[in-house]
């Protein structure tokens, strides 16, 4: 390897990894605000938490790297400008295209490595990362008992506090509602009031205890060996009442927590699937919309009243008016009342228009179902063919605009990477709802900037002052110049 070489690697490799943590911190910030209401007021442990930033900071290494190598290669051409050793390696007879050729080589492994991880690791994480928020989702809140409300999230009770002490633990005025969750009786069957109480878990945190002091149990039932009575026939219902100076009460906490739930559930979604995958599913999709799309046809006939025969039509050539007509028709009329037969019309009219619409809806599903999955699979491309645009067009412009550091350069990197990600939105928006083939709208993106990319490469190569405000200061002093000639 030449020393060219290792001082241009020297000096990407340094802003590339800052820039890449610093990208991952942002977008694993930016999703974890999204979800932050998922994780309040839940008792999530910590290692579970952190799972979760893990797979999530997993899920946006395709997405930072675009921007990684954008960003650190406009930094190191920049700051190679800026000092002056670009000029220096151009007045030795090297040109930029050489300069250039070690991160050529480096872009096209990235881009390689960013296939890879879309198609093997990506499925991978987004199935852990999601299938592990959903049940955090579903995690119920911490218990908090909240003065003169009822607490129902505890199965099989209804508690209530008229106040709580300062310390969480001390309860006063409490009523509890046990409710039968046998399935055979409905209804509140057992209060418990109590003056005063605690409330604490067990160690294990396995339980809930409530210590109760000065209260009643009321207790109804009713006894099968008691006589019917009423109109209904019904048992007689009897009460029971114990009075207690202390009362231990241990409620099992089994439903808070966490609760993973089976991750073959989440693995129908495209971001779940590879490329192989992806591309069957497709297939099968259009194969799917196809024969549901040429069976509408044979199957529509049912809701016709009116069917001619085709050999009787074609031995009278023409069809004249007049009650011959009916000896066409397949399925003759079973009525001549005039009611009755608008009747009959208006039912197999709406019948009609109802088939038409579900079979709309039915086929449109399909086709946007296939659409997702065929976007997905070019995503896999597009992803990786990005990382190289985005060299293409950061190497250059750190060569034009000769400015290192994180100022101007995170700017302008910013401003391309705003126009890959509105693009990449809008042409997969199309592809989606069906308004462009689906290659159209997943490489939308590229196919803008690549042709940006070769543009500032080529003016790099031409040593083009494109970004240099003292070449426009120069263009627009000569323009004055001449206009005040002409007006001379």
């Amino acid at each position: 390897m030449k020393k060219i070489d290792k001082l241009v690697l020297k000096s990407f490799f340094g802003p590339f990894f800052l820039t890449l943590a610093i990208v991952i911190f942002i977008f694993m910030m930016r999703l974890l605000m999204l979800y932050i209401e998922e994780f309040v007021s839940k008792d999530i442990g910590f290692m579970t938490i952190a799972r979760l930033l893990y797979f999530f900071a997993v899920l946006t290494v395709p997405t930072a790297l675009p921007l990684a190598v954008l960003l650190s290669s406009l930094m190191t051409f920049g700051n190679l400008g800026e000092y002056f050793e670009l000029t220096a390696m151009k007045s030795a007879g090297i040109s930029l295209t050489r300069v250039l050729r070690p991160l050529i080589l480096l872009a096209v492994g990235f881009a390689f490595f960013s296939f890879w991880f879309n198609n093997r690791v990506s499925p991978w994480a987004n199935l852990k990362a999601f299938s592990l928020l959903y049940d955090v989702k579903n995690a119920k809140a911490t218990l908090n008992l909240k003065e003169g409300i009822f607490y129902n999230d505890l199965p099989g009770y209804s508690i209530k506090v008229d106040t709580k002490d300062n310390d969480g633990v001390g309860l006063n005025g409490l009523v509890i509602y046990k409710h039968n969750t046998s399935g055979v009786e409905t209804g509140n069957r057992e209060i418990i009031l109590a003056k005063s109480g605690k409330m604490y878990v067990d160690p294990s945190r396995s339980y809930l205890v409530f210590e109760l002091n000065d209260g009643n149990d009321y207790q109804e039932y009713s006894d099968s060996r008691s006589v019917s009575y009423g109109a209904g026939g019904g048992k007689a219902s009897q009460f029971m009442r114990n009075a207690f100076k202390h009362y231990k009460l241990v409620i099992s906490m089994e439903s808070f927590g966490l609760h993973r739930t089976d991750e073959q559930q989440f693995e129908y979604h495209p971001y779940m699937k590879t490329l192989s995958e992806l591309t069957t599913i497709t297939d099968s999709l259009q194969r799917e919309a196809k024969r549901a799309s040429l069976s509408v046809a044979s199957s529509s006939r049912n809701y016709y009243t009116y069917q001619f025969r085709a050999d009787e039509v074609v031995k009278a050539k023409r069809v004249k008016d007049g009650p011959w007509v009916d000896s066409l028709l397949a399925r003759p009329l079973r009525t001549s009342n005039p009611v009755e037969i608008d009747q009959q019309a208006l039912m197999h009219s709406q019948n009609m228009l109802s088939y038409a619409q579900s079979n709309i809806t039915y086929l449109a599903e399909k086709q946007k179902s296939s659409y997702q999955y065929d976007l997905e699979s070019h995503h896999k491309f597009t992803q990786a063919i990005s990382v190289f645009i985005m060299f293409l067009i950061g190497a250059p412009l750190g060569a034009i605009i000769r400015k290192g550091g994180f100022g101007l350069p995170v700017l302008v990197s910013i401003l391309f990477f705003i126009v890959l990600y509105v693009l990449t939105l809008l042409g997969d928006k199309f592809a989606k709802d069906g308004a462009w083939p689906v290659p159209m709208g997943a490489w939308l993106a590229n196919a803008v900037l690549l042709p940006v990319g070769l543009y500032l490469l080529r003016q790099a190569r031409l040593d083009s002052r494109v970004f240099d405000k003292d070449a426009y200061l120069i263009a627009w002093n000569r323009l004055k110049g001449r206009f005040k000639k002409e007006g001379v």
